[in-house]
């Protein structure tokens, strides 16, 4: 081992264990890898930036732009209408719904299929009187396992088809994937939807009743009489002197007009009526400051939210999201954003503490009120997925098939040979925008930019493992031991170990580092090396046994309730079933 193999074995060795950690983001772990492996000179400094140009990380970012395409195009009423004839029956209803979201997740990144399916699940939930954690998680499998079965799925696929191109002169086609993924994938969600009945655990949340949060609980309406000490006050003064109390001034009505609170220089009169949020503890103490007078109209406090020109959204704060790490102290929400954010979810369970200290995780479903419109942009700007539209219409009014036609032609004209997948992807892209499906704003909105640095700063680190010979310095050490094993153990070893690191990494990480190891066993043992590196898009994709595993995982445990434990009771045993499909079927379909 010379000293170039034993720096980088160290500085993967750090990698890994900060990404486990999860103290710092994935991006930040990875760009300052590279930049140490630039420093120590095991990249050379003229490829130091080679991989965010890569096609690997340029589909990557194409497929997440035409995602999106999909879903402002307005498709959920139509995916609740497939599922609507067995929406009382919750078995079928968990199949409708995982069948729809492995379908999808194979022309689209799973991700956004998660996002476009959540509120649909959310409903249907609703309507069958069940508990939406029953839904979720089959849902975010089904998805993951989806993704398994194109090219374009998922961002394994991509990166393992590009380094194939690389190593063996080409890449994987479209539907190379599709005979070992199709039949995982079927296999799966035959599982989830049977098993997760015995094996996903009820929680109750308040996602489980007609609404997300009791909006009488938070919202309450209080008159202004004309010796109270709030006339000729301003909103933000009101809410600067309860400071203590934590009372949120989100709407001020007066006479037959609502005055929405982003007007903060708006004085109260006497006979207007402030609409606030308050716990019940203090909104007491709020009214004897004040001399206010409540108004006792349970029925009308919610109607009176919401309207033709505002409304309250529910969304779930995405991992990465501009939300993750940030109080709401920190966002400025009605001065920058002109929004509100009247009440916070954990786990299925309401925050009833100061709102202004609060510090957001991935997971988290908000509550926001506001205008229509400054909703709707809030909650692309924020980085969240709404969950229900409450009189707010995310999708345009776009024919639904034009962006499947485009997609559909893209897809035509690379499988046919007529451009390569970068390009016919790029191609539709740019048709998406220019015929008006996808605003321009929302192209870099669709990017999930951390996934992007991390794949540019870690496909010139994974090269440097090939060009050092560490690739052949682990595979020597690995071979002493698995000498004498058959092909079919190898190819076994490989997916179980992929899959075991993807549980605890970033999935696109993991078949960076996956990849060289795998082609360098095949080379070794004389096997295929396509059996090898279809072994690592398989395990790296399939992680299910934690919530940091993949993004859909994390983006259920909310909504779902879910614990950090919950994710193994189906998530270990459906991996083990995966593993019994996929390496017979490996070994079948590219000859072990």
């Amino acid at each position: 081992m010379n000293a170039d193999q034993m720096i980088l074995l160290a500085l993967l060795g750090a990698v890994l264990v900060l990404l486990a950690w999860g103290r710092w983001r994935y991006d930040v772990v990875a760009f300052a890898a590279l930049l140490a492996a630039v420093l120590l000179g095991l990249v050379p400094a003229g490829e130091s930036f080679a991989g965010f140009g890569h096609p690997a990380t340029v589909t990557v970012a194409l497929v997440l732009i035409i995602s999106r395409a999909f879903q402002v195009a307005g498709t959920t009423d139509l995916l609740l209408k497939l599922i609507e004839p067995v929406a009382r029956m919750p078995r079928l209803q968990t199949g409708a719904l995982s069948g729809i979201g492995s379908a999808l997740s194979a022309f689209m990144n799973n991700v956004g299929t998660l996002g476009l399916l959540m509120p649909v699940a959310m409903q249907a939930a609703q309507r069958a009187k069940i508990s939406a954690s029953t839904l979720l998680m089959p849902l975010s499998f089904a998805c993951i396992l989806g993704g398994l079965i194109t090219l374009i799925g998922t961002p394994p696929n991509i990166i393992v088809a590009a380094y194939r191109q690389e190593t063996l002169g080409e890449s994987f086609g479209m539907f190379d994937f599709s005979p070992v993924g199709l039949a995982v994938a079927v296999v799966g969600v035959v599982f989830v939807t049977v098993a997760a009945h015995w094996l996903v655990p009820v929680r109750r949340t308040a996602s489980d009743d007609e609404d997300l949060f009791e909006i009488d609980n938070y919202i309450t309406e209080l008159e202004v009489p004309e010796d109270s000490e709030a006339v000729d006050q301003t909103p933000a003064e009101i809410e600067k002197a309860a400071e203590e109390a934590e009372i949120r001034i989100v709407d001020l009505v007066r006479g037959d007009r609502r005055l929405p609170t982003v007007r903060r220089g708006e004085r109260v009169r006497a006979g207007d009526i402030l609409v606030v949020e308050a716990d019940p503890d203090t909104l007491d103490r709020f009214v004897e400051q004040f001399d206010l007078e409540l108004i006792d109209t349970r029925g009308g406090r919610k109607a009176l939210a919401e309207g033709d020109d505002v409304g309250l959204l529910e969304a779930v704060v995405t991992p990465h999201s501009m939300l993750e790490g940030r109080t709401v102290e920190s966002l400025g929400l009605p001065g920058r954003h002109g929004v509100h954010l009247i009440a916070v979810s954990r786990q299925g369970k309401p925050h009833h503490g100061r709102l202004r200290s609060f510090r957001f995780h991935a997971g988290d479903v908000v509550l926001l009120h506001g205008e229509t419109e400054r909703l709707a942009d809030a909650a692309g700007r924020f980085g969240c997925l709404p969950l229900r539209e409450r009189s707010i219409r995310f999708g345009r009014r776009i024919p639904a098939l034009l962006p499947a036609g485009l997609f559909a032609a893209a897809i035509g004209a690379a499988v046919a040979g007529l451009v390569s997948m970068p390009v016919a992807l790029a191609l539709a892209a740019l048709a998406m925008v220019l015929t008006g499906v996808l605003p321009l704003r929302e192209v870099y909105a669709a990017i999930d930019w951390p996934v992007i640095v991390l794949l540019g700063a870690l496909i010139p680190v994974g090269g440097a493992l090939e060009t050092t010979g560490t690739t052949d310095l682990l595979v020597d050490a690995l071979s002493v031991y698995t000498a004498q094993w058959p092909l079919m153990a190898l190819i076994a070893l490989i997916l179980v170990v992929t899959m075991t690191l993807s549980d605890l990494l970033n999935n696109a990480a993991t078949a960076v580092i996956m990849a060289p190891l795998a082609l360098a066993m095949a080379e070794r043992t004389g096997g295929n090396p396509d059996a090898f590196l279809m072994a690592v898009a398989v395990g790296a994709s399939c992680a299910f046994l934690t919530p940091v595993g993949h993004q859909n995982n994390a983006l259920v445990m909310g909504p779902g309730g879910y614990r950090f434990g919950d994710y193994w009771r189906l998530g270990l045993p459906l991996e083990i079933l995966i593993v019994c499909v996929a390496v017979p079927m490996i070994a079948w379909v590219w000859g072990g």
